[in-house]
């Protein structure tokens, strides 16, 4: 059956009038079937086949209840999947879940399960990799490549010029070109980058 009461061949069940709220249930479970949502994901996907607010509401109260749209859990396994598979900082994540409808405090929640110290054990490593694939080339360039690749990833501009110079304590010149460095400004270009990444788009499945 498809989604507004009729069957796939385009006939509707004789007498049986179609009920909103389980078209509400069906577009949820088939959002839900190809990865968890927040609420507001949900929200926005009924809202755009036309489902009444209230009735979206009902639906969406009932799930929460029983489990099946949870943003605090959301909210956590998102942070440790992305963070450990892609190596995001708090900064980045904490955009990502914001653009996805999660509320700030809950936000703030799970990002207390990503400490300092894990956040930059994360960074030293992402250096690592990226240090053994460099092939040999101009320290500042090289200084510079790997600090915008932590920056990218929302790691704040000083913890990135530290670990990078750590990492590059062996290379000539690199200690000169982590002293050249402005903090305040890198500071202010991952800022600006991360506010381009979270002007308003229209949340919509995958």
């Amino acid at each position: 059956m498809r989604e507004d009461g009729s069957r796939e061949d385009g006939s509707r069940e004789a007498g049986r009038p179609v009920d909103p709220a389980e078209v509400a249930r069906e577009i949820c479970l088939r959002q839900l079937a190809v990865r968890p949502r927040t609420r507001t994901e949900l929200a926005a996907a009924l809202r755009r086949r036309g489902i009444a607010p209230e009735v979206a509401a009902e639906v969406l109260d009932r799930y929460g209840e029983v489990g099946m749209v949870d943003d605090r859990a959301f909210a956590s396994a998102w942070i440790s999947s992305r963070h450990h598979g892609k190596g995001l900082a708090r900064r980045a994540l904490a955009g990502e879940l914001r653009r996805k409808g999660v509320d700030s405090e809950l936000v703030d929640e799970a990002l207390d399960e990503l400490g300092p110290d894990t956040e930059a054990e994360t960074a030293r490593g992402l250096v690592a990799r990226r240090l053994r694939a460099e092939r040999p080339g101009r320290p500042d360039a090289t200084f510079r490549r790997l600090v915008g690749m932590l920056a990218r990833k929302g790691y704040p501009a000083g913890l990135a010029i530290q670990v990078v110079k750590e990492a590059m304590a062996q290379w000539d010149g690199a200690d000169e070109v982590a002293d050249a460095l402005d903090a305040d400004a890198v500071e202010a270009e991952i800022v600006e980058a991360l506010q381009a990444e979270a002007a308003p788009t229209e949340v919509r499945p995958d």
